[in-house]
């Protein structure tokens, strides 16, 4: 374990930065209303002014878009919307010499029903890909044969008039579940993967990464109990037999060694949305799964100290020492953290993006974070999101944390041509934008900016250790390596910290960076500062 510990220290991956980039809503360069690759190269040099490390890329594979991407029917080509392999070469070479890597989004769990393997598959019960999907005969009286119940509502079960048997879809009825006890289907992955690891892709985030095997058996869910939380109720069942289950690791190991088998070695960044930590904790195993594996139970809790405090002080308990922490407050499945936890109070916006950049572990922003973007609002006719579709007015979607990117004010907001008409709406322009903001040194890209910078220039920020330190109710405040601090104030009255000296490095009160403290630190309402706490003369870490 020695080597792979000391592997992992100095890598962008586990020190840096990482930006998800949503390729549909990121830049539009020909003017057909939906983002592309060339649109990403355009805008690379934003990437580098920000000071981010590694950007993952949602998918970019041919689909026909049922789920945006997310059911795919090749994975070894490019969407044409968005360009072609050689334009996948061109970015990772003009990232490269930004000095930023690019990791792919990878969907094993799904293929699109478009997929040939697909096609194949339900043609007949004898056909060459039939095991490659999960089937199984009617109940007697013709109903599934489980109670599972699909991600999107309804039944995770689809009956195949042709072959007289239901194929499992724990998403969309057009994303059918591979069966990955089937030898074939692994063999397959391997060479996906490599596929795009030898075009230069530095790694993958895994979708549903803790998903792909299913119970043996197909048993029933059992029922949610009362102290399950909401995201567990809200399905009406445990999903303790379609997800979660332990031969999982087995593929996440295999996937582990080829990823090592590289040099440099490539990263594996998991979608795992577990319940709790101790589950998490499970997908990093003894260093030979999962690099980093998302941190659902901390991007879902409310803008609360005590739930955050708690969720983040049993992470990093879980995670020595094998693993490191990954944080996100946002992405392409949840509301935007600027809506979601703040409802659009700029003090909030900004202490939560502090907490991002400075706990322990490698902070995502997902793309527009760093304006403070909101969600925008969709009309229903607007909407593709199947969940919408499906579910409205219940349930309203991912839409409105999926619309483009507000590069400038002027129609078309610099995402593409003024005339074209957007995939999906714009947001307030005039209110959040790329230009305003890098002209306004106090915008909150300025901040997140400089938030960075100081993460890159302090050791103690990206390496070092995490310690609580003494705060009053309704603040948070830890300590990181040798000498410096940080405090956060979640609450809506002034706080007073005891025992803190030394310099304000940076506040979210942006009058107050550089100030000196000599003993104690007062914070007004939602108000956050790192502090450099070296003696005087004596160097800091910085």
């Amino acid at each position: 374990m020695a080597d792979a510990l000391t592997e992992r220290r100095g890598s962008f991956w586990r020190e840096g930065v990482l930006y998800q980039v949503y390729p549909r809503s990121f830049a539009d360069s020909d003017g057909d209303g939906v983002g592309d690759l060339a649109g990403i190269i355009a805008h690379l040099d934003h990437l580098q002014w920000l000071g981010v490390d590694g950007i993952w890329l949602n998918p970019i594979t041919v689909s026909p878009d049922q789920d945006m991407g997310y059911d795919v029917a090749d994975y070894t080509a490019v969407q044409p919307r968005f360009g072609t392999l050689a334009t996948v070469d061109a970015l990772i070479a003009e990232a490269a010499r930004r000095d930023i890597r690019v990791l792919l989004d990878l969907v094993p769990n799904h293929t699109s029903d478009q997929h040939p393997w697909f096609r194949d598959a339900r043609s007949a019960r004898t056909a060459r890909h039939r095991d490659w999907y999960l089937w199984a005969d009617p109940r007697p009286d013709g109903s599934p044969p489980n109670n599972w119940v699909s991600h999107f509502g309804g039944p995770a079960w689809t009956f195949d008039q042709g072959s007289g048997q239901y194929y499992l879809h724990s998403f969309d009825p057009a994303q059918p579940d591979l069966n990955w006890r089937n030898p074939e289907v692994v063999l397959e992955f391997d060479h996906i993967l490599r596929f795009w690891f030898d075009r230069g892709v530095a790694g993958f985030r895994i979708d549903v990464a803790h998903g792909m095997i299913k119970d043996r058996l197909l048993r029933d869910n059992p029922e949610p109990a009362a102290e399950d939380p909401p995201r567990v109720r809200k399905h009406g069942q445990r999903l303790v037999h379609n997800f979660d289950q332990p031969e999982v690791h087995e593929i996440l190991r295999r996937w582990r060694r080829l990823a090592d088998s590289y040099n440099p070695r490539r990263v594996l960044i998991g979608e795992t949305d577990v319940p709790d930590v101790e589950r998490l904790r499970r997908y990093y195993s003894d260093g030979d799964e999962l690099h980093l594996a998302f941190n659902f139970p901390f991007m879902h809790a409310p803008f609360e100290l005590e739930r955050l405090r708690a969720i983040a002080d049993a992470t990093q308990a879980a995670m020595h020492p094998h693993g490191w922490p990954v944080w996100t407050i946002s992405n392409h499945d949840v509301s935007r953290f600027p809506s979601r936890w703040c409802q659009g109070d700029p003090r909030k916006i900004r202490c939560a993006l502090m907490m991002l950049l400075t706990l322990r572990g490698t902070p995502v922003l997902y793309y527009g974070d760093e304006l403070g973007m909101p969600d925008t609002p969709v009309p229903f006719e607007a909407m593709l999101d199947p969940i919408a579709k499906r579910n409205w007015p219940e349930r309203t979607g991912r839409d409105p944390a999926r619309t483009p990117m507000p590069w400038t004010p002027e129609p078309g907001a610099g995402f593409t041509r003024p005339q074209v008409r957007p995939w999906l709406p714009f947001g307030d322009l005039q209110a959040c934008n790329v230009a305003a903001e890098r002209q306004d040194p106090g915008s909150v890209l300025h901040f997140v900016r400089d938030l960075i910078r100081l993460r890159r220039q302090r050791a103690d920020l990206h390496q070092g250790d995490s310690r609580p330190a003494g705060a009053p109710a309704g603040c948070w405040a830890w300590r990181r390596g040798a000498s410096t601090l940080v405090a956060l104030n979640l609450s809506d009255r002034a706080v007073s910290v005891a025992g803190v000296r030394g310099a304000i490095r940076l506040g979210t009160v942006r009058g107050r960076t550089g100030a000196t403290l000599g003993g104690a630190l007062t914070l007004g309402p939602w108000e956050g500062v790192v502090v450099d706490e070296s003696p005087p003369g004596g160097g800091g870490h910085g």
